[in-house]
Order: C-alpha cells, then sequence, then structure tokens
C-alpha cells in the first residue's frame, strides 16, 4: 500500500480540528507545520539537565474503563522498570508523574494540560476511548508535546503530535469482517457503546458492507457503563442474524454477554467478534459467559515468540502468576520502548527531533516486528483473529501474511471514498 505524504497525512489546522471534536464520528487531519504550534515548542518547561526526565501516565484508574486502563497502567510501570535497570533513556533515569483519567474525556484533557504544563514531562503516555483521545489532542498540539496512544482505534485521523501504538481501522476492523466473510457469514448485527469510536467503526463497517455483499441487520448503542441489554439482545436475537461485530467498551461487556447468554444465544450458532475484549476482561465477563467467541487483534498472550515469552514472564513476575497480558497492554509497554528508540535516534529529547526521527524506527515486540511509519504516526501491525480457550485465554485463528502498513484514512479503498 502506498505510503501517503506527509503533508495529506497530517493536514488540517489545530483549530478546525476543536470544532470537529464535537462531531461523534468524524476523523481529522491535523497540522504538521511548526507556525500552528505558535510559541509552545520555545516556552517548553521540559528539563533535562540533570540525572532524570519525566514521563507522564494517564489511564483510567477509576470509573467504567478501569476495568481495561489498569491493567495498561501496569504495563507502562514494567516497561519504565526495565528501561530503567538498563540504563535509562539517553543515560537518563525515567522519573514517572502518574495520573487518573477518570474515565472521562475532559478529566484526561485537563489532565494532559498539568503533565504538560506544571509536571514539565517530556511526552504523555495513556488514553484509552477516542473520546479520550479527542479531548487531549488540541491539548498537546497547542502545547506542542507528544501523546502515546496504545489503543486499537477507528482511524481517519493522524496528528504530529500523536504516535498511536494499537491498530488503525485496516489492521483490526476490516479483517475481523474479512474474516466473518470468508466463514460465510452474510448478516451483521452492530452493538456498540455510544461515542466516539463504535460509531465511526461502524460507519466503516456499513461502508463495507455495501462493496461486499453482505447486510447490516441492526445497529445499536448503549451508553458507556450501561448494563441493561435486555432490549438489545432481544432486538440480536429477532433480527435473523448469523454473527455480531461488537464494539462495547468497559464493563458494558459483563452486562452483554452475560444476558447473551440468558436467552440461549451460543459461540456456536451465533458468534460475537469483539474488538475491545482482551485476556484482562475475559475473567470480568466470567469465561463460562464468553468462552468460544472471537476477538481481533494485533496481541495474545498466547504468541509464541522469545520477545513475547520474555515480556509475559517478567510481567508476571512483577505482577504475580494470576495476571495476564493483552493487546492494549502490550501497546502500551511496546509504545515506551518505541519512544526511547526514537530519542536515542534523535540524540534529542525536543519534540521536532523526535519526530524527525520517527520514520522506521523498528523495535521487535512481543507481539513480533513494529515500525513506525513516519508520515502518519502509526505503525505496521501483524492483524490476529482469535477465540476464548476455556482457560480464558485467547488463541489464534487466523492471522494476517506479516504486518500491515497503516492506513488510517482508508486511502486504498474505494468503498470507503468519502468517509474522512
Amino acid at each position: 500500500m502506498n505510503k501517503q505524504p506527509r503533508s495529506r497525512a497530517l493536514a488540517l489546522p489545530a483549530a478546525a480540528l476543536v470544532v470537529a471534536l464535537g462531531v461523534a464520528g468524524c476523523g481529522a487531519r491535523t497540522s504538521d507545520d511548526p507556525a500552528d504550534a505558535g510559541t509552545a515548542a520555545s516556552s517548553s518547561c521540559v528539563d533535562t539537565s540533570g540525572d532524570t526526565v519525566k514521563i507522564g501516565f494517564l489511564n483510567s484508574l477509576s470509573g467504567t474503563m478501569a476495568i481495561s486502563e489498569q491493567t495498561v497502567r501496569d504495563s507502562l510501570d514494567l516497561a519504565a522498570e526495565e528501561i530503567n535497570a538498563d540504563g535509562g533513556v539517553l543515560g537518563k533515569q525515567l522519573e514517572i508523574v502518574a495520573e487518573d483519567g477518570a474515565s472521562e474525556p475532559t478529566v484526561f484533557a485537563e489532565k494532559a494540560e498539568k503533565l504538560i504544563s506544571s509536571d514539565c514531562v517530556a511526552a504523555v503516555f495513556g488514553g484509552w476511548t477516542s473520546s479520550s483521545r479527542k479531548a487531549m489532542l488540541p491539548v498537546f498540539e497547542a502545547k506542542d508535546s507528544l501523546l502515546f496512544y496504545p489503543v486499537q482505534y477507528e482511524g481517519l485521523e493522524a496528528s504530529p503530535n500523536i504516535f498511536y501504538t494499537g491498530a488503525t481501522t485496516n489492521q483490526q476492523i476490516l479483517p475481523g469482517m474479512d474474516y466473518l466473510k470468508e466463514q460465510g457469514k452474510s448478516k451483521i448485527f452492530l452493538v456498540g457503546s455510544d461515542y466516539v469510536f463504535p460509531r465511526t467503526a461502524n460507519k466503516e463497517i456499513v461502508a463495507w458492507a455495501g462493496a461486499n455483499d453482505v447486510e447490516i441487520v441492526g445497529e445499536e448503542y448503549a451508553p458507556l457503563g450501561h448494563t441493561d441489554f435486555a432490549t438489545i439482545v432481544n432486538k440480536l436475537k429477532g433480527s435473523g442474524a448469523d454473527a455480531v461485530f461488537n464494539t462495547l467498551n468497559g464493563d458494558s461487556n459483563v452486562a452483554f454477554f452475560k444476558e447473551y447468554k440468558n436467552v440461549g444465544l451460543a459461540a456456536e450458532t451465533l458468534p460475537v467478534v469483539s474488538v475491545s475484549i482482551a485476556e484482562e476482561e475475559v475473567g470480568g465477563i466470567g469465561i463460562d459467559n464468553i468462552v468460544g467467541q472471537l476477538t481481533a487483534w494485533n496481541y495474545y498472550q498466547t504468541v509464541d515468540s522469545p520477545a513475547n515469552t520474555t515480556f509475559v514472564e517478567a510481567f508476571k513476575a512483577k505482577f504475580g502468576d494470576d495476571r495476564v497480558t493483552s493487546d492494549p497492554m502490550e501497546a502500551a509497554y511496546t509504545s515506551l520502548y518505541l519512544w526511547k528508540l526514537m530519542v536515542e535516534k534523535a540524540e534529542s529529547f525536543e519534540v521536532a527531533d523526535i519526530q524527525e526521527a520517527a520514520d522506521g524506527t523498528t523495535f521487535e515486540a512481543p507481539e513480533g516486528t513494529v515500525t513506525v511509519n513516519g508520515d502518519n504516526h502509526h505503525i505496521a501491525k501483524t492483524a490476529l483473529i482469535g477465540k476464548i480457550g476455556p482457560d480464558g485465554l485467547i488463541y489464534t485463528e487466523w492471522s494476517s501474511d506479516g504486518p500491515i502498513e497503516p492506513d488510517p484514512f482508508l486511502e486504498g479503498y474505494d468503498w470507503a471514498e468519502g468517509l474522512s
């Protein structure tokens, strides 16, 4: 797939983005013109004169997203501990400033502002929901600071101030839909949380379906944290669907799958492909409620590689043998190492120098080899379709033929014209 010119991948002025944030389902190309950053870069308070450098961790440790985001914080802590034990970054130890996003986009924006302006961190790692990311994006652009965002998302966005280490649309959502089609599924029911990611993802799925002779037989949304799925599941049961594509987030998945099982639905006859349920969430949902169901990700704990064996062993040694690893936490772990490599490649902690050095930065991650695309700040990733086993782990059913180049604006797909 052809790479986009940088001016095209990152071309919407920051001011226009602020307006776009209020429109659910809209992506944004954002500017890489240094003039748009004003005097932010010159007024940076990042201090690299001593033996340490500050970085920020910003994750939800309370609210509906805590079930997912605590594990991301843990993996970031592990990566920082390993990096410090190995000599730090450019000889400086990492000093962590940690904040709770509290599952609220406005809190994420406020905490991002604090980390950049008051704590003077060199970069921030975190966020989960697209609402949290979109709330933070104008802060990072206005302050000309860097956010490393570790979670798969809906695409249709690229910013010079964000590095996206989770999957974009063509690396997770489209492989999930292609897999269902290959399995003979032609009537799909869409269920998701009512915010940016599910609505935009489903907009893309509807466009894909129109070009692939697949019928969307239902599309339902529930607020984040919603726990009564009787109405939605009954609609699903009566829809004639032969598969479900699930973009629910957080603890709503617990209520959904319990109701799904209560009405007699089963993975063998009506499979659900989920894109926000990883190993950590399986235990919270209850294995009996979700065994045999499908997921679309780029990493599972069961990935067979030396790098992953080392990662899993280190994580369990730090947090306990009963803990599991998952895609978002692996992407977060990888993001800290990618930042380290980019800083060392640039021989600088300056944002502009890191942006310039980013392209082609490669890391042998637990998921496999990942490479930063300097044009759109996403990374090449291998797509995996997995099945949840009775032990609560996820096992690969299908894998792409190597890493897929990121195409956040779906410019390589004729059916996606006009989406962005």
